[in-house]
Formats: structure tokens, sequence, C-alpha cells
């Protein structure tokens, strides 16, 4: 899904959101992620796709921050949502990212 750059922690990947913001995920954060949320490590795809294609909600305190997610069947029964936080900064980078259950 997204265009990664180099390899292990020095990898970075590009996505382009809905709105046409380029969010960038290096390497370094994944595993970061993926050391908390480990139910997330196969599924870098679905983080990617999650900034690609998900709805967004911006931060009421921090107006550059906003959460992303997306409804998904992935990780079922345990969770229905990826939801991927993104500082749109400079750079636009993802801050975190980690399932959750939301009940419909």
């Amino acid at each position: 899904h997204g265009q990664g750059v180099t390899g292990g922690k020095g990898t970075v990947w590009r996505m382009r959101d809905r709105w046409g913001n380029t969010i960038e995920l290096t390497g370094e954060r994944w595993a970061y992620i993926t050391k908390w949320h480990p139910d997330l490590a196969d599924h870098l795809d679905d983080v990617l796709l999650t900034i690609k294609r998900g709805r967004r909600k911006q931060d009421a305190l921090e107006p550059r921050k906003y959460t992303y997610y997306l409804e998904t069947d992935v990780l079922w029964p345990d969770y229905n949502y990826i939801i991927v936080v993104v500082k749109l900064a400079r750079n636009n980078f993802v801050i975190t990212a980690y399932p959750k259950f939301i009940g419909r």
C-alpha cells in the first residue's frame, strides 16, 4: 500500500490520506507501536490503509492532531477498528496506532 524507503528501523512508509496529506510512518515508530500493540504486528498494510481510506476526527485541544479510524474484520472478534493518531506538522507523521473494539 504505502511507499517504503530503505529497510529495518530506517524504513519510512508514506501514505496519502483522502484529504491529500502525505503521512509518514517510520520503522522506529512502527517498532514502538508493535511493541505495545502486538496485535497489529502482522497488519502494517491495514494501518496504512486506515490512513489512506479511513475517516478522521480532529483533536479538540490540539488542532494539528487527528485520529484516523477504519472498521476492519482482520482483528475480529477482539477488535473491529484500527485507530491511527497523526500529527499534521512539517512532515505529517504517525504518533501511534492501536486496535479497538467499538460497539455498534
